[in-house]
């Protein structure tokens, strides 16, 4: 039987609904809840996402809707 990953760290993650497509076209994929897409998909970044690509998409993110303030 394989191993549960245990997830202790919980919170509310509001998305767009292009962002949840893509989740839910992820689950039936590979049958993953989206705690655990989610996992895969940030813990794994490095492994499939170009640096130059994805600092071009948050550069134009923030240009579009700009940055929180932190804090």
């Amino acid at each position: 039987m394989a191993a549960r990953l245990p997830l202790p760290v919980r919170r509310s993650v509001a998305l767009t609904e292009a962002a949840h497509d893509r989740l839910r076209a992820l689950n039936a994929r590979y049958g993953l809840s989206n705690n655990y897409l989610l996992v895969v998909l940030l813990e794994h970044l490095d492994d499939y996402a170009d640096a130059d690509r994805l600092d071009a998409a948050f550069d134009a993110f923030i240009a579009t809707y700009g940055a929180p303030g932190k804090g």
